[in-house]
């Protein structure tokens, strides 16, 4: 059984709806994926309606953005339930929050002359849910400032630049509760191995369930290491593509095998 458990859609920064997203994944013969919008839900319905008789199943999830002092580090949460009041109201104080952070990033590059607007940036996204620095990447795109996505983190808006500015919506502990209370188990996204042994047991102290291990870019012995951990702390693991759409190529191209995944789906 294949899956990619770390996709998202155009309902937060991805470039393909929901369904969009099912019918990529039915295409490319993956068995179960978790579309994991951040710091929204809203596009679980639609998902979840669009795989319906489809030989696919959809892990209903969100990746949630926390902060601890500078560092900003993404949680994500499998099997929660959508209707979740308190998650519903988190993915509308995000929505909020991200539009005035997108105001604070466009200004911060106006004053570097570089001349974007927020109409620009709304415009590339599908106006249904939250706005991500991609969107950005890609009205810079528009506008001639750069080529790629990548090129537009690695010359205006990656963390080290002066129009980066981080989400600030919850710390890590909030996030890890939101997600549980919703009934789900909450994994670490993506986590820089810099931090990973100083902040792992205080994580899972907080509630952390899992770590996210297989990822495209993650070298080999990395991902060994990962697992050693995830295996004397008694962590479940998980892995996807961090998929956005087509220009980072084809969904399905990286996948995980149930295997690997197994505790997790059992849990």
């Amino acid at each position: 059984m294949d899956l990619d458990l770390h996709i998202h859609s155009n309902v937060s920064d991805g470039a393909l709806s929901p369904a969009g997203v099912v019918s990529a994944a039915v295409e490319a013969n993956l068995d179960v994926i978790a579309i994991t919008d951040h710091d929204t839900v809203m596009g679980v319905e639609e998902a979840l309606e669009a795989a319906a008789g489809q030989p696919i199943e959809v892990i209903p999830s969100i990746e949630i953005s926390a902060s601890e002092g500078e560092v900003e580090l993404h949680i994500l949460g499998y099997f929660v339930d959508p209707t979740d009041e308190a998650l519903r109201a988190h993915t509308q104080a995000a929505a909020e929050r991200r539009e005035l952070r997108m105001r604070e990033m466009v200004g911060r590059l106006s004053d570097q002359g570089v001349e974007i607007t927020f109409d620009a940036v709304s415009a590339v996204s599908s106006g249904r849910g939250t706005l991500g620095r991609p969107h950005l990447a890609r009205a810079l795109m528009d506008a001639g400032y750069v080529d790629t996505v990548p090129e537009a983190f690695d010359t205006y808006i990656g963390n080290p630049h002066p129009a980066y500015i981080p989400t600030s919506l919850l710390n890590p502990e909030q996030s890890i509760a939101l997600i549980r209370q919703a009934g789900g188990v909450a994994i670490w996204a993506h986590p820089h191995f810099r931090h990973l042994a100083d902040w792992t047991p205080t994580l899972q102290r907080q509630g952390l369930q899992g770590l996210e291990v297989y990822r495209p870019r993650t070298p080999r012995h990395r991902v060994f290491e990962m697992e050693r951990l995830a295996r004397e702390r008694g962590l479940l693991v998980s892995g996807g593509s961090d998929w956005h759409g087509p220009d980072q190529g084809n969904l399905g191209e990286y996948r995980v095998k149930a295997t690997d995944v197994s505790a997790l789906l059992a849990k």
